[in-house]
């Protein structure tokens, strides 16, 4: 560690980001004193869990950028997130270089199904060579599920946001909270309500699990939601994020996406070789006018049919749906 600016290398971190600096994600004497007080033979998942805090002990990696990382891949991959990639762009170059910690803004990323939003979220998580924490609200109904429920309650855990720091290695890891707009409240929670103060700079330097009762430092954390339809977001949280309504991309757009999918695939597989090193403009064209995250298994079982027909070239009627009839497995258009 260097004793001039506090960072250690992390060899592993790569895409430009090749140090961190080690932060206290809780206080050590906080959790003694709550495995202290636990009587005997009761709570065990409790004292599992302090007990696992202390081994592990309080110190992450937090990210810091070496320098500006290479983004130039995302925006061709991604072309209809221009403006996102900008925004971020914006505020890792602020912390380039300086002794202040990364940061960037919560977003919402707003837009149709099937576009990338969730792939986007993956990518940033990459690139920043920070963990990653998932949550899909769709499924979700209890508030606990990211502030934990009391230990009194049975079959009481830890919520995702102690897990994600607690269990990982990093303290400003990217947390996905995927179709938040989708989150369903029982007459008992709020689904939403631990990311009022989870938003927050300030609060979130001393948010508290429900289940451990042990101040967390989520202060870092990078917050990246995604919705269909911001209708049903409360406005305190939207008035935490940056907003961004992205479109599916131009037929251009999708077509480069579809060509570079068919090439990358191609050519990370040995049997790509037996494959055409351009695909047809009829082919593309079709493969423009599916969704981005449809793409890729398109691809595959294109490039399947093609196979067991002895072919080098992908016809139109090896893409999914060429026959008019739906699958009742696999891939369904």
């Amino acid at each position: 560690m260097s004793a001039e600016t506090g960072l250690v290398p992390v060899s592993h971190l790569g895409h430009g980001l090749p140090v961190a600096r080690m932060r206290a994600v809780y206080r050590l004497d906080e959790v003694e004193k709550r495995l202290d007080k636990l009587p005997q033979r009761e709570h065990e998942n409790l004292r599992a869990t302090y007990e696992r805090m202390l081994e592990k002990g309080p110190e992450r990696f937090q990210v810091k950028p070496g320098g500006l990382p290479a983004m130039d891949h995302l925006y061709d991959e991604m072309p209809n997130f221009n403006a996102v990639l900008d925004d971020v762009k914006r505020q890792l170059a602020l912390c380039t270089d300086s002794r202040d910690a990364l940061e960037i803004t919560p977003m919402l990323l707003l837009g149709p199904p099937g576009i990338g939003k969730t792939h986007f979220a993956r990518e940033i998580a990459q690139l920043l060579g920070t963990g990653l924490g998932f949550i899909s609200m769709s499924s979700l109904t209890a508030g606990w599920v990211l502030s934990g429920a009391s230990s009194q309650w049975k079959g009481a855990r830890p919520g995702k946001v102690f897990e994600t720091l607690v269990d990982g290695q990093y303290a400003n890891p990217v947390m996905v909270v995927d179709e938040i707009d989708k989150a369903r409240a029982e007459h008992a929670y709020d689904p939403l309500g631990a990311l009022y103060s989870l938003l927050e700079h300030d609060t979130a330097g001393a948010f508290t699990d429900e289940f451990a009762e042990v101040a967390i430092d989520a202060s870092q954390v990078i917050w990246v939601a995604t919705a269909n339809d911001e209708r049903s977001i409360p406005e305190p949280i939207l008035n935490r994020m940056n907003v961004f309504e992205v479109q599916a991309p131009d037929a251009d757009a999708a077509r480069a996406i579809a060509l570079r999918l068919y090439r990358q695939l191609r050519a990370s597989h040995d049997w790509g070789q037996r494959f055409d090193e351009q695909p047809s403009e009829a082919v593309l064209e079709r493969l423009a006018s599916t969704a981005p995250r449809e793409m890729r298994r398109a691809w595959m079982t294109a490039f399947g049919n093609a196979r067991l027909a002895g072919r080098s070239t992908i016809e139109l009627a090896d893409l999914p749906g060429a026959s008019g009839k739906r699958s009742t497995i696999g891939f369904v258009q």
